[in-house]
Protein backbone atom coordinates (compact mmCIF):
# COMPACT_ATOMS: atom_id res chain seq x y z
CA UNK A 1 0.00 0.00 0.00
CA UNK A 2 1.33 3.38 -1.05
CA UNK A 3 2.37 5.76 1.67
CA UNK A 4 -0.53 8.71 0.93
CA UNK A 5 -3.34 5.71 0.78
CA UNK A 6 -2.36 5.03 4.15
CA UNK A 7 -2.09 8.32 4.85
CA UNK A 8 -5.90 8.68 4.10
CA UNK A 9 -6.14 5.45 6.12
CA UNK A 10 -4.70 6.77 9.49
CA UNK A 11 -6.40 10.10 9.62
CA UNK A 12 -9.95 8.89 8.98
CA UNK A 13 -9.24 6.25 11.33
CA UNK A 14 -7.89 8.64 14.03
CA UNK A 15 -11.43 11.07 13.24
CA UNK A 16 -13.53 8.09 14.05
CA UNK A 17 -14.22 6.19 11.11
CA UNK A 18 -14.47 3.00 10.98
CA UNK A 19 -13.38 1.63 7.72
CA UNK A 20 -12.03 3.32 4.40
CA UNK A 21 -12.34 2.05 0.52
CA UNK A 22 -11.01 3.33 -2.49
CA UNK A 23 -12.66 2.94 -5.90
CA UNK A 24 -12.21 4.43 -9.06
CA UNK A 25 -14.39 7.50 -10.39
CA UNK A 26 -15.80 6.71 -13.48
CA UNK A 27 -19.66 6.44 -15.18
CA UNK A 28 -20.99 3.74 -14.31
CA UNK A 29 -23.21 2.16 -16.53
CA UNK A 30 -24.59 -1.13 -15.04
CA UNK A 31 -25.96 0.87 -11.89
CA UNK A 32 -27.34 3.39 -14.32
CA UNK A 33 -29.53 0.81 -15.92
CA UNK A 34 -31.08 -0.15 -12.32
CA UNK A 35 -31.49 3.39 -10.98
CA UNK A 36 -33.99 4.15 -14.31
CA UNK A 37 -35.80 0.93 -13.53
CA UNK A 38 -36.46 1.64 -10.37
CA UNK A 39 -37.31 5.18 -10.82
CA UNK A 40 -39.63 3.82 -13.90
CA UNK A 41 -41.30 1.53 -11.08
CA UNK A 42 -42.35 4.66 -9.35
CA UNK A 43 -40.56 2.99 -6.40
CA UNK A 44 -39.08 6.59 -5.23
CA UNK A 45 -42.50 7.07 -4.28
CA UNK A 46 -43.06 11.18 -3.51
CA UNK A 47 -39.29 11.55 -3.46
CA UNK A 48 -39.31 13.26 -6.58
CA UNK A 49 -35.79 14.87 -5.54
CA UNK A 50 -34.65 11.54 -7.03
CA UNK A 51 -35.37 12.01 -10.33
CA UNK A 52 -33.14 14.91 -10.87
CA UNK A 53 -29.31 15.31 -11.10
CA UNK A 54 -29.53 11.77 -12.78
CA UNK A 55 -26.28 11.95 -15.18
CA UNK A 56 -24.57 13.51 -11.69
CA UNK A 57 -25.72 10.18 -9.62
CA UNK A 58 -24.17 7.92 -12.53
CA UNK A 59 -20.99 9.55 -13.08
CA UNK A 60 -19.24 11.31 -9.95
CA UNK A 61 -16.95 12.76 -12.30
CA UNK A 62 -19.66 15.51 -13.39
CA UNK A 63 -20.36 15.93 -9.63
CA UNK A 64 -16.84 17.10 -8.93
CA UNK A 65 -14.48 18.39 -11.33
CA UNK A 66 -11.68 16.44 -11.50
CA UNK A 67 -12.31 13.50 -9.35
CA UNK A 68 -10.49 10.51 -10.16
CA UNK A 69 -10.91 8.64 -6.80
CA UNK A 70 -13.87 8.07 -4.33
CA UNK A 71 -12.40 7.78 -1.19
CA UNK A 72 -15.97 5.94 0.69
CA UNK A 73 -16.10 5.69 4.63
CA UNK A 74 -18.30 3.97 7.17
CA UNK A 75 -19.23 5.41 10.59
CA UNK A 76 -20.46 3.42 13.30
CA UNK A 77 -23.80 4.12 15.16
CA UNK A 78 -24.84 1.19 16.67
CA UNK A 79 -26.27 1.23 19.95
CA UNK A 80 -28.44 -1.28 21.90
CA UNK A 81 -30.48 0.67 23.92
CA UNK A 82 -34.45 0.91 23.30
CA UNK A 83 -37.35 2.41 23.74
CA UNK A 84 -38.72 1.39 27.16
CA UNK A 85 -41.94 0.02 27.00
CA UNK A 86 -44.83 -1.00 24.15
CA UNK A 87 -46.36 2.97 25.16
CA UNK A 88 -43.24 4.29 23.50
CA UNK A 89 -43.49 4.42 19.83
CA UNK A 90 -40.23 3.40 18.26
CA UNK A 91 -37.55 5.34 17.06
CA UNK A 92 -34.77 4.20 14.38
CA UNK A 93 -31.15 3.23 15.73
CA UNK A 94 -29.91 6.40 14.19
CA UNK A 95 -31.67 8.64 14.95
CA UNK A 96 -31.69 8.27 18.46
CA UNK A 97 -28.52 10.97 19.19
CA UNK A 98 -27.16 14.15 17.36
CA UNK A 99 -28.05 14.77 13.40
CA UNK A 100 -25.44 13.07 11.72
CA UNK A 101 -25.05 14.83 8.82
CA UNK A 102 -23.84 17.66 11.13
CA UNK A 103 -21.73 15.36 13.39
CA UNK A 104 -19.82 14.15 10.17
CA UNK A 105 -19.82 17.09 7.56
CA UNK A 106 -17.54 18.28 10.75
CA UNK A 107 -15.18 15.61 10.87
CA UNK A 108 -14.89 15.26 7.03
CA UNK A 109 -13.74 18.91 6.71
CA UNK A 110 -11.76 18.44 9.12
CA UNK A 111 -10.21 15.15 7.53
CA UNK A 112 -10.19 17.10 4.23
CA UNK A 113 -7.91 19.95 5.60
CA UNK A 114 -5.47 17.12 7.07
CA UNK A 115 -4.69 15.70 3.29
CA UNK A 116 -4.52 19.33 2.05
CA UNK A 117 -1.41 19.69 5.00
CA UNK A 118 -0.25 16.47 4.83
CA UNK A 119 -0.09 15.67 1.13
CA UNK A 120 -0.68 18.55 -1.26
CA UNK A 121 -2.85 22.25 -0.06
CA UNK A 122 -3.78 22.01 -3.76
CA UNK A 123 -5.97 19.13 -3.43
CA UNK A 124 -9.84 19.90 -5.00
CA UNK A 125 -11.79 17.73 -2.61
CA UNK A 126 -15.53 17.74 -2.23
CA UNK A 127 -17.03 15.89 0.76
CA UNK A 128 -20.93 14.26 1.73
CA UNK A 129 -22.81 12.19 3.90
CA UNK A 130 -26.47 11.63 2.71
CA UNK A 131 -26.03 14.83 0.99
CA UNK A 132 -25.69 14.91 -2.95
CA UNK A 133 -26.77 13.18 -5.83
CA UNK A 134 -24.33 9.93 -5.40
CA UNK A 135 -24.72 6.97 -4.78
CA UNK A 136 -23.54 5.91 -1.93
CA UNK A 137 -23.85 2.73 -1.39
CA UNK A 138 -22.72 1.46 -4.53
CA UNK A 139 -19.19 3.41 -4.36
CA UNK A 140 -18.78 1.64 -0.97
CA UNK A 141 -19.40 -1.67 -2.57
CA UNK A 142 -17.09 -0.68 -5.28
CA UNK A 143 -14.59 -0.14 -2.56
CA UNK A 144 -14.22 -3.21 -0.77
CA UNK A 145 -16.48 -2.55 2.66
CA UNK A 146 -19.20 -4.86 1.95
CA UNK A 147 -21.68 -6.03 -0.45
CA UNK A 148 -25.23 -4.71 -1.14
CA UNK A 149 -27.42 -6.69 0.92
CA UNK A 150 -31.05 -7.93 0.00
CA UNK A 151 -32.46 -5.34 2.22
CA UNK A 152 -30.54 -3.19 -0.37
CA UNK A 153 -28.17 -1.84 2.77
CA UNK A 154 -24.55 -2.21 2.77
CA UNK A 155 -23.42 -5.08 4.98
CA UNK A 156 -19.85 -5.29 6.15
CA UNK A 157 -18.75 -9.05 7.15
CA UNK A 158 -17.11 -7.55 10.27
CA UNK A 159 -19.25 -5.15 12.01
CA UNK A 160 -22.68 -5.91 9.87
CA UNK A 161 -24.75 -2.74 8.66
CA UNK A 162 -25.22 -0.15 11.74
CA UNK A 163 -22.93 2.73 10.13
CA UNK A 164 -23.26 5.78 8.35
CA UNK A 165 -21.41 6.40 4.85
CA UNK A 166 -19.97 9.19 3.56
CA UNK A 167 -17.33 10.17 0.77
CA UNK A 168 -14.58 12.27 -0.14
CA UNK A 169 -14.34 12.96 -3.90
CA UNK A 170 -10.34 14.13 -4.62
CA UNK A 171 -8.45 14.60 -7.49
CA UNK A 172 -5.93 12.09 -7.30
CA UNK A 173 -5.19 8.61 -9.19
CA UNK A 174 -5.06 6.11 -6.08
CA UNK A 175 -4.78 2.60 -6.53
CA UNK A 176 -8.68 1.25 -6.44
CA UNK A 177 -9.25 -1.70 -3.55
CA UNK A 178 -10.95 -5.23 -4.43
CA UNK A 179 -14.96 -5.61 -4.12
CA UNK A 180 -15.70 -8.39 -1.48
CA UNK A 181 -18.23 -10.87 -2.35
CA UNK A 182 -22.34 -11.32 -1.60
CA UNK A 183 -23.06 -12.94 1.71
CA UNK A 184 -26.50 -13.35 1.83
CA UNK A 185 -26.78 -16.72 0.38
CA UNK A 186 -30.09 -18.10 0.46
CA UNK A 187 -31.19 -15.85 3.90
CA UNK A 188 -34.19 -14.42 3.24
CA UNK A 189 -34.50 -13.08 6.96
CA UNK A 190 -35.12 -9.54 5.95
CA UNK A 191 -37.33 -9.87 3.27
CA UNK A 192 -39.72 -12.42 5.62
CA UNK A 193 -39.89 -9.76 8.42
CA UNK A 194 -40.80 -6.70 6.36
CA UNK A 195 -44.40 -6.36 7.59
CA UNK A 196 -44.91 -3.79 4.53
CA UNK A 197 -43.42 -6.40 2.02
CA UNK A 198 -41.09 -3.41 0.79
CA UNK A 199 -38.58 -5.53 -0.35
CA UNK A 200 -38.69 -8.24 -3.53
CA UNK A 201 -39.42 -11.46 -3.17
CA UNK A 202 -35.71 -12.35 -4.32
CA UNK A 203 -34.46 -9.01 -2.21
CA UNK A 204 -31.83 -6.83 -3.68
CA UNK A 205 -34.49 -4.26 -4.67
CA UNK A 206 -36.90 -2.05 -1.92
CA UNK A 207 -40.24 -0.15 -2.91
CA UNK A 208 -39.42 2.71 -1.03
CA UNK A 209 -42.67 3.65 -1.03
CA UNK A 210 -43.62 0.76 0.97
CA UNK A 211 -40.98 1.19 3.33
CA UNK A 212 -41.77 2.60 6.89
CA UNK A 213 -38.73 4.72 6.74
CA UNK A 214 -40.36 6.62 3.80
CA UNK A 215 -43.65 6.12 5.37
CA UNK A 216 -42.37 8.15 8.36
CA UNK A 217 -39.96 10.93 7.13
CA UNK A 218 -40.12 10.98 3.55
CA UNK A 219 -43.68 11.46 3.00
CA UNK A 220 -45.05 14.88 3.60
CA UNK A 221 -48.48 13.82 3.46
CA UNK A 222 -51.01 14.61 6.13
CA UNK A 223 -51.79 11.37 6.51
CA UNK A 224 -50.17 7.70 6.09
CA UNK A 225 -51.83 5.69 2.99
CA UNK A 226 -54.09 3.68 4.90
CA UNK A 227 -53.16 0.10 3.75
CA UNK A 228 -50.33 0.75 6.31
CA UNK A 229 -52.65 0.68 8.80
CA UNK A 230 -51.65 -2.27 11.86
CA UNK A 231 -48.54 -2.82 9.74
CA UNK A 232 -46.06 -0.37 11.44
CA UNK A 233 -45.48 -2.71 14.26
CA UNK A 234 -44.90 0.68 16.17
CA UNK A 235 -42.27 2.59 14.79
CA UNK A 236 -42.95 6.47 14.18
CA UNK A 237 -39.25 7.42 13.22
CA UNK A 238 -37.60 4.96 10.25
CA UNK A 239 -37.61 1.53 10.58
CA UNK A 240 -34.52 -1.09 11.86
CA UNK A 241 -36.35 -4.43 11.40
CA UNK A 242 -34.51 -5.41 8.40
CA UNK A 243 -31.25 -4.78 10.59
CA UNK A 244 -32.54 -5.87 13.30
CA UNK A 245 -32.99 -9.91 12.02
CA UNK A 246 -29.99 -9.95 9.44
CA UNK A 247 -27.14 -12.49 10.72
CA UNK A 248 -24.55 -10.45 9.65
CA UNK A 249 -25.43 -7.62 12.67
CA UNK A 250 -24.36 -10.05 15.40
CA UNK A 251 -21.00 -8.77 14.38
CA UNK A 252 -21.97 -5.51 15.72
CA UNK A 253 -20.43 -3.83 18.10
CA UNK A 254 -21.34 -0.68 19.98
CA UNK A 255 -19.71 2.85 18.61
CA UNK A 256 -17.46 5.37 20.60
CA UNK A 257 -18.81 8.83 19.59
CA UNK A 258 -20.20 10.80 22.18
CA UNK A 259 -22.32 12.09 19.92
CA UNK A 260 -24.36 9.17 18.71
CA UNK A 261 -25.31 8.31 22.34
CA UNK A 262 -29.27 8.46 22.65
CA UNK A 263 -31.29 10.91 24.05
CA UNK A 264 -32.48 9.81 27.13
CA UNK A 265 -35.83 11.78 26.15
CA UNK A 266 -36.43 9.63 22.92
CA UNK A 267 -36.10 6.50 24.90
CA UNK A 268 -39.12 6.92 27.14
CA UNK A 269 -41.42 9.30 25.37
CA UNK A 270 -44.95 7.67 25.33
CA UNK A 271 -47.36 8.06 22.77
CA UNK A 272 -49.64 10.74 24.86
CA UNK A 273 -46.47 12.71 25.62
CA UNK A 274 -45.38 13.04 22.29
CA UNK A 275 -49.30 13.83 21.17
CA UNK A 276 -49.68 16.46 23.49
CA UNK A 277 -46.29 18.38 22.67
CA UNK A 278 -46.39 21.43 21.76
CA UNK A 279 -43.91 23.13 19.35
CA UNK A 280 -41.69 25.20 22.47
CA UNK A 281 -41.15 21.85 23.97
CA UNK A 282 -39.97 20.06 20.26
CA UNK A 283 -37.72 22.43 19.40
CA UNK A 284 -36.03 22.52 22.63
CA UNK A 285 -35.87 18.80 22.88
CA UNK A 286 -34.63 17.96 19.54
CA UNK A 287 -32.27 20.90 18.79
CA UNK A 288 -29.55 18.78 17.99
CA UNK A 289 -32.03 15.54 16.24
CA UNK A 290 -32.25 14.29 13.01
CA UNK A 291 -36.11 14.16 13.86
CA UNK A 292 -36.63 17.45 13.26
CA UNK A 293 -36.75 16.99 9.93
CA UNK A 294 -40.18 15.49 10.70
CA UNK A 295 -41.57 18.34 12.78
CA UNK A 296 -43.73 17.88 15.44
CA UNK A 297 -46.75 17.66 13.00
CA UNK A 298 -45.35 15.10 11.29
CA UNK A 299 -44.41 13.13 14.74
CA UNK A 300 -47.83 13.61 16.19
CA UNK A 301 -49.19 12.18 12.52
CA UNK A 302 -47.18 8.99 12.72
CA UNK A 303 -47.77 8.39 16.60
CA UNK A 304 -51.40 9.15 15.77
CA UNK A 305 -50.98 6.47 13.00
CA UNK A 306 -50.11 3.62 15.39
CA UNK A 307 -53.29 4.14 17.67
Amino acid sequence: MDLIKQNIINHALSLGFSSVGFSKAEFIEEESIRLKQWLDSGYQGKMDYLNNYFDLRTDPTLLHEGTQTIISLTFNYYNPSETSGNEVPKIAMYALGEDYHKVLRKKLKELSNLLKNTIDPGLNIRYFTDSAPIMERVWAKKSGLGWVGKNTLLINPKSGSYFFLAELLINLEIEPDVEINDHCGTCTRCIDACPTDAIAKDGYTMDGSKCISYLTIELKEDEIPIEFKDKMEGWAFGCDICQQVCPWNRFSKPHNEIAFNPNPELLNLTSQEWMTMDQEAFDEKFAKSPIKRTGIKGMKRNVGFLG
